[in-house]
């Protein structure tokens, strides 16, 4: 197809997109208690209709999966053969020190002021409207392509294994919610707890591992280094009574089993581990068409280096097999998605969309 012309449609419908962005990210998506047909709460169970209503007006086939994703469909082909880009309508909750309200869109010295402007509405959105320029261009994919709106990515992504009990993963796509270029791996993410019989004995632990002048993950003989992710790091540490709980980002030199082992060996009678949660690795090739093909169009409409690169973070790519982190952050853009006066540059947004509309253009000609 023409690319030139995709590309210009995408900036043809810049206010068209930044008008249904906002829309969207006026919504207060923050979870609250289930209900019938909302899992995760009324509020973004709101939001996915909208989003679902946006869709509709677009042009585009919807589908909501079990009351916890939605999708806007373009293309002829089998379920299980589509290209899935999957965000999230969830929010974290917007919290005080807001100079604008979080839920009324504001725009200051270029950019927009939201919560969920960033994370991860305004990205997922822009997909939404990069597909929307490639139908409006004609394009016949090879295969369907889905844009996918979560609704639990913040507290604990139960949506998708409700989704895969319905419906069979992409086999190709990315995740719109970590940063620029191309993320080809991410960290493994355990959280453990570790329960004391007494108030001492958590003292005596506190002291000896995480409050010792020496890095904690030294202390605990963690301190492990890979050559491509780097150390492995102990964060978000939480006493509650007696116990303890925190999150191990850890690179794939070591196994979830030998950390266990590990911290197990400093415990003592009357002191015990569970392993709240673990969050394998995730690895893709780094020459394949996938990663190719989104560095490619990366390097292309910024001039950056696009070299695929690791990320500590954890996105929807640790549960939703076959898809990559893709943007929508650029370098040097860090600590702004759930903070107060969370904000997105203009710019970024149209130039995400642009990203994203050459990416599903090429991928959706690939044989996959």
């Amino acid at each position: 197809m023409d690319e030139k012309a995709l590309l210009k449609t995408v900036e043809d419908n810049k206010e068209q997109m930044l008008d249904g962005i906002c829309r969207i990210v006026s919504i207060d998506s923050e979870k609250d208690e289930p209900s019938e047909h909302a899992p995760f709460g009324k509020k973004v169970r709101h939001a996915l209709d909208e989003t679902m209503k946006l869709a509709q007006e677009l042009g585009f086939e919807t589908e909501i999966v079990n009351d916890c994703v939605g999708i806007a469909k373009y293309g002829q082909g089998d379920d299980s053969d589509y290209i899935g880009v999957l965000g999230h309508l969830d929010v974290v909750p917007a919290g005080e020190g807001w100079t604008t309200s979080p839920y009324e869109p504001d725009y200051r010295d270029g950019r927009i002021y939201a919560r969920g402007i960033l994370d991860n509405k305004g990205p997922i959105i822009a997909n939404l409207y990069a597909l929307y320029a490639l139908k409006e261009n004609g394009l016949k994919p090879k295969h369907p392509i889905w844009i996918m709106f979560g609704t639990n990515e913040e507290t604990g992504m139960e949506d998708i294994p409700s989704y895969l009990s319905a419906k069979k993963p992409p086999i190709a796509g990315y995740t719109p919610d970590c940063k620029f270029p191309v993320v080809y791996a991410e960290r493994g993410r355990m959280v453990v707890k570790i329960s004391f019989d007494t108030t001492e004995k958590l003292h005596h632990w506190l002291n000896l591992y995480l409050l010792a002048n020496r890095p904690k993950e030294a202390a605990l003989k963690l301190d492990v280094v890979d050559p491509e992710f780097g150390k492995l790091e102990i964060r978000n540490t939480v006493i509650d009574g007696n116990s303890i709980s925190f999150a191990l980002s850890y690179p794939p030199c070591i196994e979830a089993d030998e950390i266990v082992r590990r911290l197990e060996k400093t415990l003592h009678e009357g002191e015990s581990l569970e392993v709240v949660s673990d969050w394998k690795p995730v690895f893709f090739n780094k020459e394949g068409v996938l990663c190719r093909t989104l560095q490619d169009a990366y390097e292309e409409l910024t001039g950056l280096d696009g070299r695929p690169v690791t990320t500590t973070g954890g996105t929807y790519a640790k549960r939703m097999p076959n898809i990559v982190p893709f943007g929508p952050s650029f370098p040097g853009q860090k600590g702004i998605g759930h903070l107060p006066d969370e904000w997105m540059n203009v710019d970024d947004l149209v130039t995400n969309a642009k990203i994203y509309a050459l990416s599903l253009a090429r991928l959706s000609q690939e044989d996959l």
